[in-house]
């Protein structure tokens, strides 16, 4: 009787699957069997690529002579510790029982690899694949998957894909890190006085290496600039709001050189010079008041100012769009202080426990077709305790229908797998959960159900007022004040995290998230009385104004980058791009993937390029992390550019789609990689990175020093 073979990636998994099928398996060493079915697994990878000395003993000596290495046929090989669990899958596949196999790894380009790996070493002939493709795994969602599997042959692209970026990955890596490291890395090494230096270079993990460095050199750079704003204290119905003064037409100090910007002065001599022109007080001076460091004066008789405008309007602002992994991993970052591979293992966690879909997507939106069922996965929230109140309100007031035809519904803007979102099942697993990833199954939960909500409305006023200059006749001065009242909280009851330290906060945590924070000219009002006040004025209106102040201020560098915002950032590149064809071009392809990425993070933090603060998730690049960056910009500067890195990437997407051939592809990487490979070897740069050395070490507390006694390691300091 022939049996049919269903591998999945690991043993979690091929145990969920072994329950959908309810059929009563017998457990075996490294699978399980009954009269018609066989579920065995891989543990991760089985197999990999093997290293150059593989090819020929020559390549296992580091030598310039023997670069670029670039195979016409590359060599595969069983991982040494999970080689036990290679033959028990082989066997399996090759057995002449079998005529079908289940693929059942994950659902995506890096799943396909761990499977056609496995299937290429094993030399299986004969039998029918048929792919699973799953969102989660539920019981239902399995069944499905494998009631609906294709022929694997329709992945054909996207194997090609897996395959090319592996063979990307280790033509860059293996050339370039020994073309740089024979090269330079003496030079690190005796700088630095330490025992040895390797120079790691790759395709994705260099560019972000570049990213972080542009950035921190950036903030060394900048040079902060004070400013000076005005403002009216003015009377609205007994309550004193400030106004801002913004330079206008009419105003004395229009086109003057005195302005910082539209909005201040370059010195507080300026500032106080207009006040002086409002109040006809010749070089008033102002005083400091006692709870800040601005200066104010209150004024013995209050002046008139007329309004020129009072704006009434609304303001609609919809639930964010659903979570994919890298909105995941920021917000992860910002709420609970964790780095993006422990959000993802939280997310696969999450998955596992048939709680959520399938973590690495990159899309923010559903499927038509699960928008179809959604309910369903509502109706199970029911029994969430911290939402049940929102799961139950949307199915009573069945507001989950029609959610095809709104922002959150797009088959065109999903590749393999739809946004994270909850099952609505598989929550008997929520008390075996660490608080952190309960928290994360919260944020998950509430961001799905917000979008069933209605939108939140405010209400705003933008008020300008004007008043004559004293000392310019016919000149006016005007000052700005906006303020909004939260008129119906719609989407924003469901965003009240439990964790939030301050209910209050949550409405600005869940804007933040979408950066859509409000800007520092807008003030936020929950005093009704007030907002009736406001409402009622009209132009031409007189209101009094009984003190002024100036705010000092001053320029701000760029951020750092955290955690989550280089998820974010590499998800993004083109931001980078300044060609508008170039950035049209590679739209939607990021640096890496989201399976991906936060293992490059890591990877650059372990071999020491970059520091991440634990407890801030701020990242910082090392002083070697410098030193490498002033190497590859030197010898091989492309690999720093965003632009290079996400336009591989678009050609890998393009392969998968079936638009850009697999020898197309690999030709232009062989080219790249020799034409790289052989310039590093043509040129030499030593004394040039000896000056950049010295800049780099001038930015570190414990600036290296090349007469340290040779064979002592130095102890490096980060800025």
């Amino acid at each position: 009787m022939s049996k049919s073979v269903y591998i999945a990636e690991k043993p979690s998994v091929a145990q969920a699957f072994a329950s959908a099928l309810k059929i009563d398996f017998t457990r075996k060493d490294g699978y399980l069997e009954s009269d018609t079915a066989i579920v065995t697994w891989c543990v991760g990878h089985l197999v990999t690529m093997s290293y150059p000395e593989v090819y020929d003993e020559k390549y296992k000596r580091w030598a310039l002579d023997t670069l670029p290495f670039i195979p016409q046929n590359f060599k595969y090989e069983v991982i040494g510790n999970v080689s036990k669990q290679f033959k028990i899958v082989k066997g399996l596949l090759t057995r002449e029982d079998v005529d079908t196999i289940y693929i059942c790894t994950d659902s995506g380009r890096e799943g396909e690899y761990i499977y056609r790996l496995v299937d290429m070493q094993a030399g299986v002939t004969g039998k029918k694949r048929k792919r699973v493709w799953i969102d989660s795994q539920t019981e239902d969602e399995i069944l499905r998957g494998i009631r609906e599997a294709k022929d694997d042959s329709e992945y054909d692209n996207l194997g090609a894909a897996a395959f090319l970026r592996a063979k990307e990955d280790y033509l860059m890596g293996i050339n370039f890190s020994r073309a740089l490291t024979l090269k330079y890395a003496y030079s690190i090494k005796n700088y630095l006085n330490v025992d040895k230096c390797v120079i790691s270079v790759g395709r994705v993990m260099t560019c972000v290496l570049g990213i972080v460095v542009d950035r921190e050199r950036e903030i060394r750079n900048f040079e902060k600039t004070p400013f000076y704003r005005v403002m009216a204290g003015i009377d609205l119905g007994g309550k004193v709001k400030d106004a801002e003064w913004r330079v206008t037409p009419d105003s004395h100090y229009d086109g003057s050189p005195e302005l910082y910007s539209e909005k201040g002065f370059k010195t507080e001599e300026s500032a106080n010079r207009l006040i002086s022109s409002l109040v006809g007080m010749n070089g008033a001076q102002l005083k400091k008041s006692d709870d800040s460091d601005d200066k104010s004066i209150v004024l013995e008789t209050a002046l008139d100012a007329v309004v020129e405008k009072c704006e009434k309007k609304k303001e609609v602002k919809n639930a964010p769009l659903l979570y994919n992994l890298a909105e995941l991993q920021n917000d992860c970052s910002r709420f609970f202080k964790i780095n993006p591979d422990e959000t993802l293992a939280v997310a696969q966690e999450l998955y596992e426990k048939k709680l959520t879909t399938y973590p690495r997507t990159d899309a923010r939106v559903m499927s038509s077709a699960i928008a179809k069922v959604i309910s369903q996965n509502i109706k199970g929230l029911t029994s969430y305790e911290p939402c049940a109140v929102f799961a139950k309100a949307i199915l009573q007031h069945e507001s989950y229908k029609g959610i095809e035809k709104t922002r959150y519904v797009n088959d065109k803007a999903i590749t393999d797998h739809y946004a994270i979102i909850p099952t609505g099942q598989g929550l008997s697993a929520l008390s075996s959960l660490s608080p952190t990833s309960a928290k994360v199954y919260e944020i998950i939960v509430r961001r799905f159900l917000a979008v069933f909500y209605p939108a939140a409305n405010y209400q705003k006023v933008a008020l300008e007022i004007s008043m004559n200059n004293k000392e310019d006749e016919g000149k006016k001065e005007h000052f700005f004040a906006n303020f909004k009242i939260l008129a119906s909280k719609g989407y924003l009851h469901v965003m009240d995290y439990s964790f939030a330290k301050n209910k209050n906060d949550n409405k600005a945590k869940d804007e933040e998230a979408e950066g859509k924070g409000d800007n520092d000219a807008e003030e936020t009002v929950t005093d009704e009385e007030l907002f009736e006040y406001l409402q009622k004025i009209k132009k031409n209106d007189v209101l009094k104004v009984d003190s002024f102040g100036i705010k000092e201020g001053e320029t701000s560098p760029p951020k750092r980058y955290n955690s989550g915002t280089i998820i974010l950032t590499m998800e993004n590149a083109g931001q980078f791009i300044e060609d508008e064809e170039l950035r049209a071009q590679i739209k939607g392809s990021g640096i890496g993937t989201s399976a991906t990425r936060a293992g490059i993070l890591t990877k650059l933090v372990n071999i020491g390029y970059l520091n991440l603060n634990k407890k801030t998730q701020i990242i910082t690049p090392t002083q070697m992390g410098e030193m490498v960056y002033e190497t590859v910009a030197c010898s091989m500067k492309p690999m720093l550019n965003p632009a290079l890195t996400a336009s591989w990437e678009k050609g890998l997407t393009g392969v998968a789609e079936g638009e850009i051939s697999e020898n197309e592809y690999m030709t232009k990487l062989d080219d790249f990689v020799s034409k790289r490979t052989n310039l590093v070897k043509q040129n030499d740069y030593r004394g040039l990175l000896r000056s950049r050395f010295d800049y780099v070490s001038s930015n570190y507390k414990e600036v290296t020093k090349n007469t340290a006694k040779k064979g002592s390691k130095k102890k490096v300091k980060e800025s």
